[in-house]
């Protein structure tokens, strides 16, 4: 079988936008990641450690094509020290390690944050793909095919219903959960010609190049919670992460993610200097409705015109979720929906939830506090709760989470 990932081009966008900024502002600093498994699969990961082992392995041979970098550094965004970085960029393979626990699969990145944050799409892509290879793949795509099928002509239909201020614009968020590498291009394809008015982009920067997409992504949590370890007080770390990215990009990458420690806590920070420089905020967890209120709220009270900010969801998104929280939002702002495991993995198999997140930082834990439990993730329960404390996020309810 072909290596899962043969170019680093296949890869989230945001993956080189906030590697790029910590490059730039803080390169010396130290991080772990851990990945975790949220759900039961249909059988145990342990038994795809060697496939794992070999699969990171090839990917530690890797490096940047000329006309890769090329096109990395035609995006305006990107520095031409960064874009020398990458073209000298190897993973090192002593910075991951694998290894089975009874039925779990354990996987740690540790090691100079700028080594080891591009790890994660690339090991929850190889996860998915080897474990997805087990299964009868004729019955998936056919099935998958089907299903996208529907989803095309359920868009088509978009117009019949009453006109709305702002345009539906959704994009593909999916690599990190994709059934495979191939369906993955098979899909943007088959949206690409099929649906051009409303699919507006992709995260993989590989396919966004093939296929002549825009390439989409700003920040993830990783980025804001690195900051809870930086020395800067732990009050101001969100602060500090939004202004390094106002300082780092000038206007460019606006959109800013809204849930490490809870959407209140967040817009406690998002004051008027910071919600004039960013385009708008991106939902990943709570209740997309209650969120966007909440966002339309808070720029009525700086007196901002909603409709010059653009409120983007991707929390585990559906075509008629999307349509949805469209429905209710779109005369009143802009809008975008990221979609991922609903496009690239909906073949008739539960999907694997999957994650690789950041757990330490200078040595120092850091959390994710999200607005949905389930998507906690920190090993040290002091840690979580002075986080809590100092930006007053209370705990969930007794079985909750």
């Amino acid at each position: 079988m072909p290596p899962v990932i043969d170019s680093l081009l296949d890869t989230d966008l945001y993956k080189f936008t906030m590697w790029q900024a910590m490059l730039h502002h803080h390169p010396a600093t130290q991080a772990e990641y851990t990945f975790v498994c949220r759900n039961t699969p249909a059988y145990p990961l342990a038994e795809l450690l060697g496939e794992v082992d070999r699969e990171l392995d090839q990917l530690c041979t890797l490096g940047f094509a000329r006309d890769e970098l090329d096109y990395l550094g035609g995006l305006r965004f990107m520095k031409s020290d960064f874009i020398d970085f990458l073209r000298i960029f190897r993973f090192q393979r002593e910075f991951i390690t694998a290894r089975a626990v009874g039925d779990t699969l354990e996987i740690m990145a540790k090691g100079p944050q700028v080594h080891v944050m591009a790890f994660e799409i690339y090991l929850l892509a190889i996860v998915n793909e080897l474990y997805f290879r087990r299964f009868d793949a004729d019955a998936a795509l056919a099935e998958g095919r089907a299903r996208l099928q529907a989803k095309i002509e359920r868009l088509r239909a978009l117009p019949a219903e009453p006109a709305r201020r702002h345009p539906f614009e959704f994009f593909d968020f999916g690599v990190r959960r994709r059934y495979s590498r191939a369906w993955q291009r098979e899909v943007l394809a088959t949206l690409h010609a099929e649906l051009p008015q409303y699919f507006k982009g992709s995260s993989n920067v590989m396919y966004a190049r093939e296929l002549g997409l825009v390439p989409i992504g700003t920040m993830a949590h990783e980025y804001l919670q690195t900051f809870q370890a930086l020395g800067v007080r732990l009050r101001d770390s969100q602060k500090a992460a939004l202004e390094t990215w106002v300082q780092e990009y000038r206007g460019d990458l606006g959109v800013a993610l809204t849930d490490v420690v809870g959407m209140d806590a967040f817009l406690a920070d998002f004051d008027l200097y910071f919600a004039k420089l960013f385009d708008g905020l991106r939902h990943d967890s709570g209740d997309p409705i209650v969120w966007g209120e909440k966002a339309l709220a808070h720029y009525a009270k700086l007196r901002i015109d909603p409709h010059t900010k653009r409120l983007v969801f991707s929390d585990g998104l559906t075509v008629e979720r999307a349509l949805d929280i469209y429905r209710h939002f779109a005369d009143r702002t802009q809008l975008g929906f990221g979609i991922g495991t609903s496009l690239t993995n909906d073949v008739g198999l539960e999907p694997l939830n999957i994650v690789m997140k950041l757990t330490r930082g200078n040595g120092q834990p850091v959390a994710k506090l999200s607005d949905s439990p389930g998507k906690l993730m920190c090993d040290d329960q002091t840690f979580l709760a002075y986080l809590r404390q100092v930006f007053n996020v209370p705990a969930p309810e007794a079985g909750r989470g």
